[in-house]
């Protein structure tokens, strides 16, 4: 069985404190768009005992570190101490990049329980999926149900959101840098927000949301990264009606009216995704 995992991005992302636990309550809006990896699945029938239940192959960009510790095994892992999943052989064509703030990797993991449910009847309801996938990262229970969602606590607590932006474009660019989360927090000072993005996203339209919506990262990332920063700017000057980077970066996102996209060309040779 095959399926394609889709990226996220966030509108607006306020950190508002940092818990007992070291990790920060944060509140954002998860929002998928068509930036897709591949994914399949085949039951390994010459399966030897000495050998891993669950073999990844990978294709497409390369993925950084040990292969063991892979979020999809690690999802194979976690399914398996549920229920007695059969050896599989895991083919992977990775798509979407890697510390750009869209969620590629939590989308892989999710889809692939997803799919695991569907290919072996396993049965879990999605409550139950959307449990099993928050295990392996906060935003990995997002992709579950795929839709967008007002995200708060760790970004793992969803509320629903009925924000639609199928009449407009986004155009969503990875500068080839990769952004961690431990640099992305380095210059934040977390803080209650005057008025919550539910309260923005609910009342305003994408036109306003220059001077209301933000992402409390871009202080911090932008002062590692400026060409980021530059990277913004462009989309602006090239007609977007908001643009922001996406979660901790590095990826950012422009929102353009539908008849107003600009020449992309001059988006070259960034790689890039219209949604």
């Amino acid at each position: 069985m095959i399926c394609f995992p889709n990226a996220k991005i966030n509108l607006g992302l306020h950190i508002i404190e940092k818990r007992n636990d070291g990790f920060h309550n944060i509140e954002t809006v998860f929002y998928p768009i068509g930036w897709k990896d591949i994914l399949e699945i085949v039951e390994n029938k010459n399966w030897e005992a000495e050998s891993n239940k669950c073999e990844l192959f990978e294709f497409g960009k390369k993925i950084e570190g040990d292969i063991s510790q892979n979020i999809l095994i690690k999802a194979y892992q976690l399914l398996n101490s549920k229920v007695n999943l059969p050896p599989l052989k895991v083919y992977l064509f990775k798509n979407i990049p890697m510390g750009a703030g869209l969620g590629g990797g939590s989308a892989d993991a999710a889809f692939f329980i997803k799919l695991m449910n569907e290919k072996f009847e396993l049965k879990f309801n999605e409550e139950q999926l959307v449990e099993i996938a928050s295990e392996l990262g906060s935003d990995c229970a997002f992709f579950i149900k795929n839709k967008p969602v007002y995200a708060f606590e760790k970004g793992n607590k969803f509320k629903k959101c009925e924000i639609d932006l199928s009449g407009y474009s986004i155009i969503t660019i990875f500068p080839n840098i990769h952004s961690n989360t431990k640099l992305a927090y380095s210059r934040v000072t977390p803080k209650i927000p005057s008025v919550s993005l539910e309260e923005i996203l609910s009342n305003t339209k994408p036109e306003n949301w220059t001077s209301l919506l933000q992402n409390d990262f871009e202080s911090s990332v932008f002062y590692h990264f400026p060409e980021i920063k530059n990277l913004k700017d462009k989309l602006y000057n090239l007609g977007a009606i908001y643009a922001s980077l996406s979660g901790s970066g590095s990826a950012v996102y422009g929102i353009f009216k539908k008849n107003n996209l600009p020449d992309l060309n001059l988006i070259k040779p960034f790689l890039y995704q219209i949604s």
